[in-house]
């Protein structure tokens, strides 16, 4: 079972509204409900991959088998189902797994479908948490490494510029630490954003005369008399 690839890797092998780049056998693919299609998820299947995905409101399907569940650690329904809608039924008609799993600390119950029959149904509504653990973690991305546009779009080229972007973000925290800086990570970045030609000592350049000035707020286009 493989369910440790890279996230950003996971993440650029689908695009909504198209087709996956590449399936890999025997891992796992974690989706909203919003990216429902049935074929794409029998594509997944017949490549020897997983799926687990929420279920839509209203899903038409006749339960074929109910298994046992332990409703102490969340899992209220745990089911064999066949579509039941036509269009549904050509584009997947195989058995799926049904599993209704509520979550105490949301107070809120999630359905999740899915092609995997062997797993505990808790570690299947596990694998569904840890989908949004990434949305936070890509929702930091986007507040803190502040990538407005990349120069290149194919997978490579995106990964290798987030992680330039994660580094660089390690890099200056690293520096916060070693020179004992109270000011916050984006200040200190902005700082050295405009003074990168600068012949002095980083420990220098943020000194406590430094950090104090007010630093605009990044704008589209530079002005030069602003620094």
């Amino acid at each position: 079972m493989n369910v440790g690839r890279s996230v950003f890797s996971q993440l650029m092998d689908f695009v909504p509204g198209h087709e996956f780049r590449r399936i890999e056998p025997g891992a796992f693919y974690v989706l909203d409900r919003g990216y429902t299609d049935f074929r794409r998820l029998k594509t997944i299947d017949a490549s020897g991959a997983f799926f687990v995905i929420r279920a839509k409101k209203g899903l038409r399907y006749a339960r074929t088998v109910s298994h046992p569940v332990d409703k102490s650690r969340g899992i209220n329904v745990d089911q064999t189902i066949h579509l039941a809608i036509k269009r549904s039924v050509e584009g997947y008609p195989d058995a799926l797994r049904r599993i209704k799993f509520f979550d105490m600390e949301k107070n809120r119950a999630f359905i999740f479908l899915t092609n995997n029959f062997l797993l505990d149904a808790a570690l299947i509504a596990e694998l569904y948490r840890s989908r949004w653990k990434i949305e936070l973690f890509f929702k930091w991305i986007k507040q803190h490494l502040r990538i407005k546009a990349f120069y290149g779009t194919s997978s490579n080229a995106v990964n290798t510029q987030i992680w330039i972007a994660l580094s660089i973000f390690v890099l200056v925290a690293i520096i916060k630490k070693e020179f004992n800086i109270d000011a916050p990570l984006y200040t200190i970045l902005q700082i050295l954003s405009v003074t990168l030609f600068e012949k002095e000592p980083i420990n220098q350049i943020l000194t406590a005369a430094t950090l104090p000035r007010e630093i605009a707020p990044p704008v589209n286009q530079l002005n030069l008399f602003d620094f």
